[in-house]
């Protein structure tokens, strides 16, 4: 079973308006066994919109429309569809009736316009939207199943959750579909293909593996397809278990989330306590830990310290090791790291201090070096990067590679179950 997602406003096109409607119909509809095909975003003309359905008619079964309901005259889906299925209109009683509802209790008043929004193509079954004004619609052609709906996300998510899902589930037999993601950190994405490279041309043509790389880690997702839910799930697993020992050095989790979330889970179930010391990065390594929730019951906190005076002052690292080796320098990581456990009462630490750029650089320590340190209290890992010159993808690439260090650390002192 293929679907189509087909999202329409120029605010899409010109950068004004994310599309996070697609991610999360496709999310939806995979989880209950159906495949996307593809997703486009197409501008608020019917030529575009009724070529858009054209080619999704031809390949998918399932077709999902977002956006262009609204009540001005920008809004042009309703009529579009009417003259794609070659129908007039009629007034829904019962959309009349919500949106009565809905001027009423916000005492606004009512013009024909918002009474328009009852007026849906005649061979339309109406999704009554009781978040809002414009109803959804489905239509049913040629074995296939079109649904249009509002753009606005939050009646969008509940039309779906309450009538599309339903109704597709009922209409349609659903497959299949089991992912599996393993996250990977410290192997570039060409050296882990070559690393598994056995493994994956073993894989049946109903799993397919994706290598999804990011700066400082990459994502392996396994996807398999098919009809019987327990039968792929245990091919999934099989394949999961192989390449995490092939690669047992290197896997983070067996679950698609970020490296930090990852450490924040194992140091949960361990009790344990972070801190971190930020120069060069600035604080978006704290700010990768606590955009999680309850990221608070093992991060601390700890100290951005970009001058040299401060690196003293908050972390306690010595004039003379400054003077003699510089702020970015295995010397200055060491001690900064060991710092914030003492000052801060942490279990562990990330310090970082480097040359993000664009300038700053020498001959020795040109733009993008950076060491990186981590510790516990008995305990302590150091090393030095060589990244690019570019300064927010150095900023990003530190932070990640701090992490990937901690881990490694904490692999060697907790017992880890991936």
């Amino acid at each position: 079973m293929q679907a189509e997602i087909i999202t329409i406003g120029d605010e899409l096109l010109i950068g004004q308006v994310i599309d996070t409607n697609s991610a999360w119909i496709a999310t939806g509809l995979n989880d209950r066994g159906i495949r996307v095909k593809q997703i486009t975003s197409v501008s608020d003309d019917a030529g575009h919109i009724t070529e858009a359905l054209n080619a999704a008619a031809k390949r998918a079964n399932i077709i999902i429309m977002t956006g262009g309901l609204g009540p001005t005259k920008d809004d042009i889906t309703k009529k579009t569809l009417a003259r794609y299925f070659n129908v007039g209109f009629k007034r829904d009683e019962a959309t009349l009736k919500n949106v009565e509802r809905i001027f009423s209790r916000t005492n606004r008043p009512m013009l024909e316009i918002n009474r328009m929004q009852a007026d849906v193509p005649e061979n339309c079954t109406v999704l009554l939207n009781e978040n809002g004004t414009a109803p959804g619609m489905w239509f049913e052609f040629d074995d296939n199943v079109l649904v249009s709906l509002p753009g606005v996300p939050h009646e969008m998510k509940y039309l779906m959750q309450q009538y599309v899902y339903p109704r597709l589930q009922a209409r349609f037999k659903m497959g299949a579909i089991v992912h599996q993601t393993i996250l990977t950190a410290g192997l570039g994405e060409s050296y882990l293909a070559e690393q598994i490279a056995d493994i994956e041309d073993r894989l049946p043509a109903h799993i397919r593996l994706a290598y999804l790389p990011k700066l400082g880690n990459v994502r392996l997702r396994l996807s398999g397809y098919g009809d019987d839910l327990a039968a792929i799930e245990q091919e999934i697993s099989r394949f999961t278990s192989e390449i995490t020992k092939r690669l047992s050095d290197h896997v983070i989790a067996t679950q698609d989330i970020a490296i930090e979330e990852a450490i924040l889970n194992l140091m949960l179930a361990n009790n344990l306590k972070l801190a971190v010391a930020e120069s060069c990065t600035g604080g978006y390594l704290s700010h990768l830990i606590t955009q999680h929730p309850g990221c608070s019951a093992v991060f601390l906190g700890g100290a951005v310290s970009y001058s040299n005076a401060l690196k003293q002052r908050m972390l306690g690292v010595s004039p003379e090791t400054l003077e003699q080796y510089g702020a970015v320098s295995q010397q200055t990581v060491e001690e900064m790291a060991k710092g914030v456990i003492s000052h801060y009462n942490a279990d562990y630490s990330i310090a970082i201090s480097g040359i993000a750029g664009p300038d700053g650089g020498t001959p020795d320590k040109p733009v993008g070096t950076v060491w990186i340190a981590v510790a516990n209290r008995d305990k302590i890992i150091a090393r030095q990067f060589i990244f690019g010159s570019k300064r927010i993808q150095n900023i990003e690439r530190s932070a990640v590679a701090g992490l990937a260090l901690l881990f490694q650390l904490l692999r060697e002192e907790v017992q880890i179950n991936p």
